[in-house]
């Protein structure tokens, strides 16, 4: 066994003793620890506090500096609540009890869309608790295959997969599944992507609140190529830990024509915008303190005649 291995090792057992823990608490304590962590997130440690600042000012340029600064204890307190709820989610949410955890907003479009006989694509981001999103969709019994980057540590990967796994979520790689991809849209399947996601140099550059941001082009291409309608969906808390709102923000249906036959960076655009809107509903659960905008759109290049 070599070192990165015994160091991968080593750390799963602790975040699996960690979870255990988490599990032997009161979700009421794990609220009260969380905003307790999210001050020394904060304060004390500064873990990409210039990052999230950035983030923050650019988004809400308007807002005075101790409203972001909210903003961002806020999101702290989310990011360690979050991870207290996945722990917790499925000793505590069945099929049986899961009205007293979870409000639907617009459910009877979103039931109509995955239940149609063509293909579905769902994208949200990474705003609220959307692993439980996940959980709740093969909770209803809706399966589903979501495109996600394996974590570097296998054994973690392993844990957190059999997590999103356990209501018939299938988990694919980024890499290597186009074909399966193809696979399951061919058969009327749904799939599932976060939007926000950093594509580099080469990907969809729009505008998400205000500064260019990268998008994948697959997320428009997958619908556009199917005639998959696209959903905007996101999962946001309500009262405390394990209370959300699941809901459909919007759709864009490519069987639908209105004028002008719609082209990837125009989809790309309308998603990012309603995702937009949905965050602003509750910014502190919007995770700034990912790097979202890196780096320019490359220059468009003059013609030969210009």
């Amino acid at each position: 066994m070599g070192y990165q291995q015994i160091k991968n090792w080593l750390i799963y057992v602790l975040v699996r003793m960690l979870i255990c823990i988490i599990q032997s608490l009161p979700l009421r304590f794990c609220e009260s620890f969380a905003r307790f962590m999210s001050r020394i997130a904060w304060h004390r440690l500064r873990v990409r506090r210039s990052v999230i600042e950035d983030n923050l000012r650019h988004a809400f340029p308007y807002l005075s500096q101790d409203e972001r600064d909210s903003i961002a204890l806020d999101m702290w307190e989310h990011l360690c609540l979050m991870v207290c709820e996945i722990a917790h989610t499925a000793r505590k949410i069945h099929r049986t009890n899961w009205r007293e955890h979870i409000q639907l907003n617009r459910a009877r479009q979103l039931v109509q869309l995955l239940l149609a006989d063509r293909p579905t694509v769902l994208v949200s981001g990474h705003f609220g608790n959307f692993e439980v999103a996940g959980y709740a969709a093969g909770l209803y019994g809706f399966s589903n295959y979501t495109i996600a980057r394996p974590l570097d540590n296998p054994y973690l990967d392993r844990f957190i997969g059999s997590f999103r796994s356990l209501n018939g979520q299938y988990i694919l790689p980024k890499k290597g599944s186009a074909p399966r991809i193809q696979e399951i849209l061919d058969g009327g399947g749904t799939l599932v992507l976060l939007g926000d996601q950093h594509a580099g140099a080469k990907g969809c550059w729009v505008d998400f609140f205000g500064r260019p941001a990268s998008c994948h082009k697959g997320i428009a291409l997958f619908s556009l190529a199917n005639t998959a309608p696209l959903a905007t969906c996101y999962s946001k808390r309500l009262s405390g830990p394990l209370s959300f709102e699941l809901g459909l923000a919007d759709i864009f249906d490519p069987a639908i024509k209105n004028g002008s036959d719609p082209q990837i960076k125009t989809v790309t655009q309308w998603y990012n915008e309603v995702l937009e809107a949905v965050i602003e509903g509750a910014p502190g659960q919007y995770w700034w303190v990912h790097r979202r905008w890196k780096g320019h759109p490359p220059p468009i290049p003059h013609s030969i005649n210009s």
